[in-house]
């Protein structure tokens, strides 16, 4: 719970973000004989859910591979013993995620400057008792959040939402748990994929 509050507070914040246009001043390509495509053209889609389907397959890949990775590192026993834990199922620190910035033999080759979690040191200097009230709050905000993003998404999709019925909310044609669409039809099993959306009778 602690893990998924965590990622729906960033994709709560994220919507918002990119509900309202906002979106770095550069191109996301256009080097080496690419396309040029800045963030301004993809933010220009249409709403978030319009947005991940503008990116190129090459670009979607890369952001599943990053989230693939982190979830190997949070999962990787060798590594949490590494840091002195154990996996929250065998007795650990639940929603403890694993240095990122080390020097022993668990580093990258690549120097990596700041953790993922609390890159800054902020809890560092935090009692036990404020800690416990601090995860006390995350997993109420993760809570909240994990409603505000499906409240959000199901408004998207035209279902009715109270109080987000006037906000605005874009609305999106695609399906939302697909995470291709047809502009990724050269992936292996894709277009498969893609036959069987709304075959299912719900």
């Amino acid at each position: 719970e602690i893990k998924h509050g965590r990622v729906a507070m960033a994709a709560f914040v994220g919507y918002c973000v990119q509900s309202n246009g906002i979106h770095f001043p550069w191109n996301i390509q256009g080097w080496q004989g690419t396309p040029v495509v800045s963030f301004a053209d993809i933010a220009a889609a249409g709403g978030p859910a319009d947005q991940w389907d503008a990116l190129s397959t090459p670009a979607k890949l890369q952001i599943l591979g990053v989230i693939g990775f982190l979830e190997m590192w949070s999962e990787t026993s060798v590594v949490l013993k590494a840091d002195g834990q154990e996996h929250y199922v065998r007795g650990g620190k639940p929603g403890y995620f694993p240095k990122l910035s080390r020097s022993d033999e668990m580093a990258f080759p690549h120097p990596v400057p700041l953790n993922l979690w609390d890159p800054f040191g902020f809890t560092s200097k935090m009692t036990p008792e404020r800690k416990e009230k601090a995860l006390l709050a995350e997993v109420n905000n993760g809570r909240l959040a994990m409603i505000g993003i499906f409240g959000m998404i199901s408004a998207s999709k035209g279902l009715q939402v109270p109080g987000l019925d006037t906000v605005g909310i874009k609305p999106y044609a695609g399906e939302v748990m697909a995470p291709f669409a047809a502009g990724d039809a050269s992936l292996p099993f894709v277009s498969g994929m893609l036959e069987k959306i709304g075959t299912y009778g719900y």
